[in-house]
C-alpha cells in the first residue's frame, strides 16, 4: 500500500497543464554510504492523473494498493540539492499496481542457449 502525500502541477511538452499525485511508500531504514549509520527514510513517486485540483486535494491521506519501486530510464542530469553538483541517474521511483507486481514476480525468463 501507498499514501498520497501530495500532488504536483505539471506541465507538458505542449504547454498544457495537469496534476500529478505524490505517492509514498512505507517506512523503511537503510544505511547511509557516508557515515555507515542507519536512517529512515520511504521512497516517493508521481502517478499523472486526469483529475482537477480540488479532487486531487480531496484524495490527501488516502491509500491505494502497489508498492514503489527503482526501474531503470535513459540517463538523464539533475542538480543534487546539497552540493550543488550536476549527477546523472539511470533510475527512479515508479508506481506499480499491484496487478502489475503479481505479473512481474511470476513471469519467468526464458533464455536461448546456443
Amino acid at each position: 500500500m501507498v499514501k498520497i502525500v501530495d500532488y504536483k502541477e505539471c506541465q507538458r511538452k505542449d504547454g498544457t497543464f495537469f496534476y500529478a499525485l505524490e505517492v509514498q511508500g512505507g517506512l523503511e531504514f537503510v544505511k547511509s554510504e557516508t557515515t555507515g549509520n542507519s536512517y529512515a527514510t520511504a521512497k516517493k513517486a508521481l502517478i499523472p492523473s486526469t483529475f482537477n485540483e480540488e479532487f486531487c486535494k480531496s484524495l490527501l491521506g488516502d491509500t491505494i494498493p502497489g508498492v514503489i519501486e527503482k526501474v531503470a530510464v535513459a540517463p538523464y542530469q539533475y542538480k543534487d540539492n546539497r552540493t550543488g553538483e550536476l549527477k546523472t541517474r539511470s533510475e527512479r521511483y515508479t508506481y506499480i499496481t499491484e496487478e502489475d507486481k503479481l505479473f512481474k514476480d511470476n513471469v519467468v525468463a526464458s533464455e536461448v542457449i546456443i
